[in-house]
């Protein structure tokens, strides 16, 4: 399922017009951000006052739609940018918990090459 996958993560940290369904956002990813919405990478888009976010992800045979709105607080975003933002899993469930996900240290990648 969604969070079982290894691909990359993109944030675009430009709020969007939250009434774009799922064909406006693949044409969004397509079109602006030069990137292929069927490439099985997961796509977030934050709203105005930063209570809502869409996950839109594709799944060998079509989309997926996901869709958060918080009903007190708001999500800490990065600061406003036409540049997709690349996340690694921790930094979405920081993201998703309230924390300002860039602002954790991430643990370098390890290549484990001896096995006891």
């Amino acid at each position: 399922m969604l969070l079982s996958f290894n691909a990359p993560i993109w944030l675009y940290p430009q709020p969007i017009d939250f009434r774009k369904q799922m064909d406006g956002l693949v044409i969004l990813v397509a079109d602006h951000l030069q990137m292929n919405p069927t490439s099985g990478q997961l796509f977030l888009f934050r709203n105005r006052t930063a209570n809502k976010i869409k996950f839109l992800w594709w799944d060998n045979n079509g989309f997926w739609l996901f869709y958060k709105r918080l009903e007190k607080g708001r999500f800490q975003f990065p600061g406003l940018s036409n540049q997709p933002i690349e996340l690694t899993r921790d930094q979405l469930g920081w993201l998703l918990s309230g924390l300002d996900c860039l602002k954790k240290p991430v643990l370098s990648k390890v290549s484990a090459s001896n096995f006891f």
